[in-house]
C-alpha cells in the first residue's frame, strides 16, 4: 500500500508543479486551488509511504521522478529547450535514484 501512496503523492506534485506554471504566478483562480490541493495532498500521501518506505528511498524516487517528469512536460508542452546539458542532468537524476535503490539493497 505504502508504493501507492507514494505513487499518488508523485502524480499529485507533477500535477501540482504544472498547475503551477499554469496559475502565472496566482493570477489564475482554477490553476492555482489545483496547486494548493495537490501539493497538500501529495505531502499527506508521502507521509503515509514513509511509514514503511526509507526516507531516502521515498523521497528520491518522489523529487527525482517528479523533476524528470516535469522536465519532459516543461520541454512537450511549453516548449522549453531541451538542450544536451538539460537532458544529461535528468539522466544523472534517475543514476542517483538507481544509486539509492541498489545500495540500500545492498546493506
Amino acid at each position: 500500500m505504502s508504493v501507492l501512496y507514494l505513487a499518488a503523492a508523485i502524480v499529485l506534485e507533477i500535477s501540482g508543479t504544472t498547475a503551477l506554471k499554469l496559475s502565472e504566478g496566482f493570477t489564475h483562480v482554477g490553476p492555482a486551488v489545483v496547486v494548493v490541493f495537490c501539493y497538500a495532498a501529495s505531502f499527506v500521501l508521502l507521509s503515509l509511504a514513509l511509514r514503511v518506505i526509507d526516507l531516502s528511498i521515498a523521497y528520491a524516487l518522489w523529487s527525482g521522478v517528479g523533476t524528470a517528469v516535469v522536465a519532459a512536460i516543461g520541454i512537450v508542452c511549453f516548449g522549453e529547450p531541451a538542450g544536451s546539458g538539460k537532458l544529461l542532468s535528468l539522466a544523472l537524476i534517475v543514476l542517483g535514484f538507481a544509486g539509492l535503490h541498489f545500495f540500500a539493497r545492498a546493506s
